[in-house]
């Protein structure tokens, strides 16, 4: 049993909230997907967090952003990568600064696991945006409507099961091309040995379905499970608006999940 944990963006409370999940669950093992930070106000709590719990990290385009240059950003994400990095330089203990950014600029853009979930011999891929341009691709539910080639594109890249975030809207892509949000599902998706399917698990920290909850997944035997969680949203939002150099938008847009 694992969870999987991505576009956490800063947001201590709904990291916090879903930590305290996982561990509620007994769940031992911790995968992320990038993004720990940007736009929110607690970058360097949610980094040693995720440092610390998490078995395996991959480089989401906030990471990068930070570590690089933030390129093709609006001005809101703009600013909090430069906000975030002098954060983390700013940092008194110099042995704190060089573990966070050691950390950062070792993040790999691609990992794969094999695995056996229950019966099933499963190949995992995780990346942060798509398994063709694993650090900047968007896939939207959209796409499976508009942009069939590119839905083909992205599966022929996919050997069977590639977990995703980015976009922070939670479900599942299946080859045909067709994308089931949570709810169509029942809250899980059972991996089966002959179909592909491409999974994102939603945002920790800033979901963008029109639900305000904190979202992550947790595979169980062969199953995907979606959870949503309930967090302190106003304090994170109060966190944004205290910070001059952060968007108040990032903050407003926690209450309605968008």
């Amino acid at each position: 049993m694992f969870a999987i944990i991505s576009d956490i963006h800063s947001n201590l409370e709904a990291l916090t909230t879903v930590l305290s999940d996982i561990e509620r669950r007994g769940i031992k093992t911790i995968y992320c997907l990038g993004d720990i930070v940007g736009y929110a106000g607690n970058p360097k709590e949610c980094l040693d967090l995720v440092i610390e719990k998490t078995e395996n990290c991959i480089m989401g385009n906030h990471d990068y952003a930070v570590l690089y240059e933030p390129t093709n950003f609006n001005s809101g994400a703009e600013s909090a990568a430069y906000w975030t990095r002098k954060m983390l330089e700013q940092e008194t203990d110099r042995d704190k600064v060089a573990k966070r950014w050691k950390y950062l600029g070792s993040q790999k853009m691609r990992w794969t696991l094999q695995t056996k979930l229950g019966d099933v011999n499963a190949h995992l891929d995780f990346v942060h945006g798509s398994p063709r341009r694993p650090i900047n691709e968007y896939i939207f539910p959209d796409d499976v409507f508009t942009t069939a080639g590119k839905m083909e594109a992205l599966f022929e890249r996919v050997k069977h099961i590639c977990f995703i975030g980015h976009t922070h809207l939670p479900g599942v892509f299946l080859e045909d091309p067709d994308f089931y949000p949570p709810d169509e599902l029942g809250g899980k998706y059972p991996i089966i040995p002959d179909e592909k399917a491409i999974i994102n698990v939603g945002s920790v920290g800033q979901p963008r379905d029109r639900d305000n909850r904190a979202s992550y997944v947790f595979v169980a035997d062969n199953e995907v499970h979606f959870v949503r969680l309930e967090y302190d949203y106003k304090a994170t939002a109060q966190k944004i608006y205290s910070i001059p150099e952060l968007d108040r938008f990032e903050g407003e847009r926690l209450t309605d999940g968008r």
